[in-house]
């Protein structure tokens, strides 16, 4: 039977792009770059992060090819392979519409040595999907991948599409879907799909795409995150998982893990109103990870404002980035 992720804190990782300074910089479609890719990985890996989820929205997956999707992923686990990480958790992102593509981008993603998908819920007829049809659709893709599959719900990035609690709890029964992430801010529905009982939450589990609410969330059953905040904090992340898990802390614990929330929310504001573009912001900026600006169009010139806006975050930056340096 298929086995769902390991509990724990997931970075959804930035595609790198060559830098604007390169020689084979293109403005139109930069070539990926592997060198700076596996490095942030490696780095991410080191500070204790559980897995990276590669190629999801952060990931930029639409703006790639297949066969990009496969030099991210293989030089990716490579490098974890050469530098003693064996088995390190990679769950290689879809957002793709059709079944069939999306079969065969989950066998490139076995190829190339992911262990799981993540299925971004098809959203381009959201206002005229229903439950049974999200439920078939899954159905077909969890039935021909060749690696178990979560489900990807972020309405934001798929035209507001509805996948109510009822309808997890029919796809946890399939035994290749083995989870879900949850990329929105509604505490209810995390509630009722980490608490369902007629799901297996051994086999199934359930990840918040929000570290901003990491806490409260894992008092109702979800076992971790999977959160851009970590990919430039990922020590204080991590730390706050730790204590929110603790089911019988000290009071000293209380207090500690009630601050780092506080602090993680107040950056997470950040990447909640620059999203990916904020992200790679933050990790160029604060790690010195590929250009703060090196998305691929039609994303472009990072953060409106420039320095100006960075400046604005600058207190929220600073609180957490404390915590970072003293983990």
């Amino acid at each position: 039977m298929s086995t769902p992720p390991p509990a724990g804190i997931y970075v959804p990782v930035p595609t790198f792009f060559v830098s604007k300074k390169a020689a084979t910089h293109n403005p139109v479609a930069a070539p990926v770059d592997i060198e700076t890719q596996v490095a942030h990985s490696l780095y991410l890996a080191r500070a204790g992060i559980k897995g990276l989820v590669v190629l999801g929205s952060t990931g930029e997956a639409i703006h790639l090819t297949n066969k990009e999707r496969s030099q991210v992923l293989s030089g990716i686990r490579q490098a974890f392979d050469k530098e003693g990480f064996p088995d390190y958790p990679i769950i290689a992102g879809t957002a793709t519409q059709n079944i069939e593509e999306t079969v065969e981008q989950l066998k490139g993603a076995k190829e190339a040595g992911a262990q799981w998908g993540l299925c971004l819920v098809p959203g381009y007829f959201a206002g005229a999907s229903t439950q049974e049809g999200i439920i078939k659709w899954y159905t077909a893709v969890a039935d021909q991948s060749p690696i178990p599959v979560l489900i990807y719900h972020y309405p934001g990035v798929s035209n507001n599409v509805k996948v109510v609690p009822s309808t997890f709890a029919t796809l946890a029964q399939h035994p290749n879907i083995v989870g879900c992430k949850l990329s929105h801010g509604d505490a209810s529905y995390h509630a009722q799909i980490a608490l369902h009982p007629s799901i297996d939450h051994g086999k199934f589990h359930t990840f918040t795409g929000l570290g901003q609410h990491l806490l409260p969330v894992v008092t109702v059953g979800v076992v971790g995150a999977i959160d851009g905040c970590a990919g430039f904090f990922p020590k204080t992340v991590v730390r706050l998982y730790a204590l929110s898990v603790k089911s019988q802390p000290t009071d000293d614990e209380v207090r500690q893990r009630r601050l780092l929330q506080f602090k993680a929310s107040s950056v997470a504001e950040m990447v909640g109103k620059h999203g990916t573009v904020g992200i790679k912001e933050a990790i160029s900026r604060l790690r010195g990870f590929g250009d703060p600006d090196g998305t691929r169009l039609p994303l472009f010139g990072g953060f409106p404002g420039g320095d100006a806006e960075w400046a604005t975050w600058k207190d929220a930056v600073d609180a957490v980035e404390e915590e970072e340096r003293s983990l």
